[in-house]
């Protein structure tokens, strides 16, 4: 799949026309990570953001050196890593790859200097973090109580 399509796809970016689409295409990279390969690590001052092509991503707590809880699971099309773009730009959790995951790689220095220049993309861009976010944490607060989809 293209870059155009996933961004079209994705959590973060569906809500930008075609030629905003277009200058966000440019700025990524594609990776791929095996599984176990650990993303991304907790309390780590970190730079990139990520959007899943296609795999399965754990978002990990670490409580200590011997505890870790999986939270949640992110798989295709949705985004990682938005603390690249939020200061104090440092990881609250870790991210580690559950199975054979292609990403697109952002640099967080490079979107913030797109969305200084371009004002609708910015708006556009942070709407669509929040929207990441407000999800995440009501998937949170629902598992906290314990609520699944067949309640």
């Amino acid at each position: 799949m293209d870059k155009l399509e996933v961004l079209k796809r994705s959590d973060l970016f569906r809500e930008l026309n075609d030629e905003q689409l277009g200058l966000v295409a440019e700025m990524c990279t594609c990776e791929v990570y095996e599984p176990g390969a650990v993303i991304c690590k907790q309390n780590i001052l970190y730079d990139k953001l990520y959007v899943i092509e296609d795999g399965l991503v754990g978002i990990i707590f670490e409580a200590g050196p011997l505890s870790q809880r999986q939270l949640q699971a992110v798989s295709n099309f949705e985004t990682f890593g938005w603390g690249a773009v939020i200061p104090p730009h440092v990881f609250a959790v870790s991210c580690k790859a559950i199975e054979k995951t292609k990403v697109l790689v952002f640099k967080g220095e490079d979107l913030l200097d797109l969305c200084s220049i371009n004002s609708r993309v910015g708006c556009t861009f942070y709407r669509g973090i929040a929207r990441v976010v407000t999800d995440r944490l009501q998937a949170a607060f629902m598992q906290l109580l314990g609520v699944t989809s067949q309640d």
